[in-house]
Parts: C-alpha cells; structure tokens; sequence
C-alpha cells in the first residue's frame, strides 16, 4: 500500500516525464477559450455556449474517455467536481453534492442517451455501471447538468441531468475492431463497429460488443447471518453484450440501443442464504428513438420532434432456507415529444414544449419454486404528461435571465411544479456570474409503492410521498488566461419528504416511507490548464456539509472529495500518458460506524502511432493497490464492501 507522501512524489515525476514531451496537435487544437464557447444541449434541450447557460455544465469528451481509460459510466463521471460513487459488487451507484444513501436505485439523476430517458419505471433505475446499455467507445461526449433539471425534463432530474451523445457514422467513417483484457478478474471485451457518411447523405452506424468476467474469489463478511467470514469461490462473474445502430438523414435520425447485462452476487444480497451459490441478477434494455429537428422561418424558428419507445426487464435468482425465489421486473414505455424554440423576437429565444409518456407496463413477480401459493404478481400501468416553457432574455450586453417552468401530471402524485430561474452577469469577457435557482421532484417509484411479497419481507405503502428538492446556486467562471480557467461555485439544496426503508408499525416488516427534510451546503472549486505542448491538467476540490433538519449525519455522505487529471504526449513517439488522482473523505456506513477516506491513483498509457490503424492502451486501476470500503446497503449483511485492490488491462482497437 502506498503512503499518502509517496503521491504528490508520483504526480512530480510524471510532470517531469511530459514537459519535454512534443505537442500533441489534436488535443492541443482547442484552447480553454474555445472550449468555454463550446455549445451544450442538454441544460434546455438546444444548443446555448456555455457561458449563457443557466447551469454548471460539465463536458467528458471522447479524447478524455480514451487518455483515462474509463470503460464504465462511473468511472467517467467519478472525475467531475462533487461526484462520488460506491459499488456494492452488483450495481455502482453515483453521489452528488453529498447525497447518495446506501442502497437507492439512482432515482434523483435522469440518464439520457441522446436526450432519450433511460431510467426505467419498476425503479427509475439510472444505469452507470456495466448495465448501461451503451459501449464507451461509441461516446462523443457526456453533458452533465449539476443540480435541478426538473423544468425541462421533469421526473428524476434532482441533482442533475447526465445526456450522452454518441458518435455518428461521419465520425468513425470505417471500421474499427476492438478487444481488451483485464486481470486479475479475467475479463475479455470485444467490439466491431462501422459508421459511415453514404453519398446519398445517409449516415450510418452499427455497432455491437460484449464482455466476459470470471471475477475474483471474495473473502465476504456474514456475521449477520451467522456465517461468520466465508470465502465466496466462483461468484463475482458478469457478463454483457451490447448492440447500437444510429441512422440518419438530414433533419431526421433513429437511433436503437440494447444491453444485456449479468452480474453474480457474491453478497447474498436481500438477506438471502449466506454464503451465496448460483444467484444473481440481470438487466436488459432496450431503448428506440426517432428524432426530428429542423429550422423555419429564416432560421428563427427551430422544432424538434421525438418519437420513443422503452423496454426494460429485470430478473434475480435469490435462495431463502434452500428454496430458490425467483424475482422479476418488467417495464415498458412509449411516447413523444414535441418542442419549438423561436427567436425571432428581439433579445429573447423562447422555448414550449410538451412531453407525454404512456406507462403501458409496470409488472413485478416474486416466484417461490418449491411453495405454490407463495408466488407474488403485481401489475401496474400509468402515465407522465409534462408542459415546458423558457424564456431566455438578454437583458443589455452584459446582463441576461432564464425563466422556466414546468406543469407534470402523473397517476401517482398528481400535478407537480417545477420551476427555474438564473440571472448571468458578463462581468468583464474573461469572467461571468451566475445566480441559479431550481426546483425538482420525483414520485416513488413501482418497487417503493406497490411492492408487497405478503409477508416474506416487504409491505406496500400506496399512499408514499412523492420527493420536492429546491437549490440556489452562485457559479463564477473566470479565464486567467487564454488555456487557464477556473470555476466556483457555493450551493445549497433542500429536500422534502425523502423516501428512504424503514419498518411498518403493524407488520414489523420492512416498508418504503416518507422521512423527513434533508439539507446541504457545499463548495465546489474546479480548474482547467491547457499547454500548447499538448498536456492538460483538469482537478478540483469539494466540500459538502449534509445532514437531516434535526442534524442526523447522513450516510455515504464524504465531505471532502478531490481530483486530479493529468494527460500529455510522453518524449516516446506515440506515447500518451493519463493519469487520475482521487480523494474520498471518510463515509458513515449505516450502523455509524466510520468508514476511513482513501487516495486512489488510475495510470494509462496510450500509444497510437506504433501501428497504422492502431491503438494500443495499457492501464493500472488502483495503482497503488489501495484497500478501501464503501457501506453496504440495507438489504446486505455487510454493513461494509470491500473493493477491488490493483488491476492491469490491455486494450487494442484497430480501424480499418
């Protein structure tokens, strides 16, 4: 294990390995003043320059994803400033702004694929560990929106909006053939893709891949269930496959995405037979969109149109006494969305749009195989229907404000506001300010609601709150220099009748319940360096203070998070090195008990000039072997998971 001083050690000799490293003329093109007039679409669904937008707005670009090596969501986002992520061997959940209680399915973040929703309905699941159903490698970039998105995407948008935009045929124009391996858990990956421009101006791309992993043999705590520690031999396998195709034309486009993936639990998770054999759970989707975009009326008027369609499944094989339950969950959903942007008006861009989704299937079984008459079947449907409205409006060169609204109906909460508010102050051209206002919500979704399994282990409560967040926010950014920039921001959130397990006062059994207020304050400070040699620093440090109105700590909450990335060519020909420093303070794990903070490294090196046509990248997670825990859940016997220690992977992509 490495010491805490050998750190700032390793970070000086890489420094001194690139600064007489040639430039990288690709990366090296953009400087950070182009980058900050970069335009995002995901803060209101059309494209603004980041220095207009009413948001923290932070890009993960595909050049980024390769020089880190991030084969997982998580691993990506865990870079940005506020965001931490825990694993508990079957799903990787993401932290923001120092919310993210053990156990939570990723309900308070929307996850996007090119603006297509892909939280489900059983439960408004987030995918951001293998069970995303997309290929990093067919990422063009990842948009994340800190803190409230609700008045423009409605449900789930909480503490943020994360819409990944995918590559398209122009761009991989070709072939690429990709293979990887990592060890010590054994995990081979494999990818075809081929993308085009046609010269009837039809682009094409098609993609498909999957991934193999035997896992390691655990050593897992079962104390709780009176096991004691047992070494867990064959059970942290997974598997997943992938397909993507996008094709478009002109003004139109489709896009179809499916993932399937399958992770063993080697934690007897929901209190299952300890030590565990032959369980697991599974999680597929598939997700279709038509999208239509186009101007009129010389350009002022812009209209987007959409047409979807989602379908999730889920199952789990869990053993109770020897008695092997099955468990299932189904979802599927459709709709579209209509929404025109005009900005004929002088100084204004005013933006309507309506949104329905038809919640055809909500279904969810529990199927006890040696005991007819046990079995569990609940069948749900419903809807969401949604009407937007933003005016942006400038008010004189310096000064402009956005005001948006939100009205959303649904089956289960009603009628739900959610409205928005920034004002942008264009200070000097090298600094803006921005004061941000947002509120979001969400209702409980299908398992917190209408779960019940008569009597085994959990009971229904239909009458469940829905959740109400509001935050203010201040954001400065300011450019020291044309490739230095940095970036404050100071917050606080407020959220109302949380939902959160908790026991039902008849039964004793476990129910989903409406708990009570939360409240954070938090500072975020940020940097971004660029030399025109080609090397880039991009880090930041922050601190939240969370806790329950009657000062309850919250669990899973570190108060300091840091990050640190570094990427530069190296004096070897074709060399590129990438590497990721991260600080988690210590955690709460549910019992109270306290987690220690940990220093995580991650080095890649990437050499694509060796071969014509190839990448080669080689990469150490964990350099340093570190040994840390994140809490478990409670539906686990651990109250804390330990995590993977060192791994080495070796990946090679080929276009052709």
């Amino acid at each position: 294990m490495a010491t805490h001083s050998s750190i700032p050690l390793t970070v000086g000799l890489i420094l001194a390995l690139a600064l007489p490293a040639q430039a990288d003329t690709e990366l090296a093109a953009l400087n950070l003043e182009q980058l900050l007039e970069t335009t995002v679409t995901s803060a209101s669904k059309y494209e603004q320059k980041q220095s207009e937008v009413a948001a923290s707005v932070s890009i993960i670009t595909r050049d980024e994803i390769k020089a880190f090596g991030w084969r997982t969501l998580d691993q990506a986002l865990a870079s940005l400033p506020g965001i931490h992520t825990t694993y508990d061997r079957q799903y990787s959940y993401l932290g923001a702004r120092g919310f993210g209680l053990p156990g939570d399915f990723n309900t308070r973040v929307l996850l996007a694929i090119n603006g297509n929703r892909v939280n489900d309905l059983v439960y408004d699941s987030a995918a951001f560990g293998r069970d995303f159903p997309l290929d990093m490698d067919l990422i063009e970039r990842i948009e994340f929106v800190a803190g409230p998105g609700g008045a423009v995407y409605g449900q789930n948008a909480m503490f943020g909006v994360v819409n990944v935009i995918t590559r398209t045929g122009a761009q991989v124009d070709g072939g690429e053939l990709s293979a990887g391996w990592q060890s010590p858990q054994s995990l081979g990956e494999g990818r075809i893709s081929w993308g085009k421009l046609l010269n009837n101006g039809v682009d094409v791309l098609v993609s498909a891949s999957g991934m193999h992993a035997r896992g390691e043999d655990l050593l897992m705590d079962f104390s709780g269930a009176g096991s004691g520690e047992s070494l867990v031999v064959g059970q942290d396998g997974e598997k997943d496959k992938e397909f993507f195709t996008r094709v478009g034309r002109g003004p139109w486009a489709m896009d179809f995405a499916y993932g399937n993936r399958r992770k063993d639990d080697p934690t007897a998770v929901f209190f299952s037979d300890a030590p565990p054999s032959g369980q697991y759970q599974r999680d597929a989707y598939t997700l279709t969109q038509l999208h239509y975009q186009e101007n009129f009326i010389g350009n002022s008027l812009n209209v987007l149109g959409r047409l979807f369609l989602g379908q999730q499944r889920y199952d789990g094989l869990f053993t109770y006494t020897g008695a092997p339950n099955y468990a299932t969950g189904a979802s599927n959903w459709r709709g579209g969305e209509l929404r025109s942007l005009y900005s004929g008006f002088t100084d204004h861009k005013f933006m309507l749009g309506l949104e329905y989704q038809d919640n055809a299937r909500i279904d969810q079984t529990n199927d006890d195989r040696t005991t007819p008459g046990l079995d569990t079947e609940i069948k749900d449907s419903g809807y969401r229907a949604g009407v937007y409205a933003q005016d942006e409006w400038r008010l004189c060169d310096a000064w402009s404000a956005t005001l948006g609204l939100r009205m959303d109906r649904n089956d289960i909460t009603g009628t739900k506001l959610s409205p928005r508010a920034g004002l942008i102050w264009q200070t000097t051209p090298a600094t803006t300010l921005k004061a941000l206002y947002g509120q979001a919500h969400r209702a409980p979704n299908a398992y917190e609601r209408i779960y019940d399994d008569n009597g085994v282990s959990q009971v229904a409560n239909p009458s469940l709150k829905g959740e109400t967040i509001d935050t203010l926010e201040l954001v400065m950014d300011h450019r020291l220099a044309r490739d230095f920039s940095v970036r404050a921001s100071i917050y606080q959130w407020i959220m109302q009748d949380i939902i959160t397990l908790g026991l039902d006062p008849i039964s004793g059994l476990s129910q989903y319940q409406s708990g009570n207020k939360i409240k954070a304050d938090g500072v975020e400070l940020s940097a971004d360096k660029r030399w025109d040699w080609g090397g880039r620093a991009r880090g930041s440090v922050s601190y939240q203070e969370i806790a329950y109105t009657d000062g309850t700590d919250l669990p899973n909450a570190p108060q300091w998070l840091g990050k640190l990335l570094f990427s530069s060519p190296l004096p070897w020909e074709g060399l590129r090195l990438g590497y990721e420093l991260q600080y988690d303070a210590s955690r709460k794990a549910l019992d109270n008990s306290s987690l220690d903070g940990y220093w995580l490294s991650h080095l890649t090196l990437l050499a694509d000039k060796w071969v014509t046509g190839m990448e080669v990248s080689l990469g150490l997670r964990n350099l340093f072997n570190q040994h840390y825990q994140h809490p478990g859940a409670d539906t686990n016997w651990q109250t804390r998971l330990d995590q993977d220690g060192r791994s080495a992977w070796l990946k090679m992509d080929y276009r052709f």
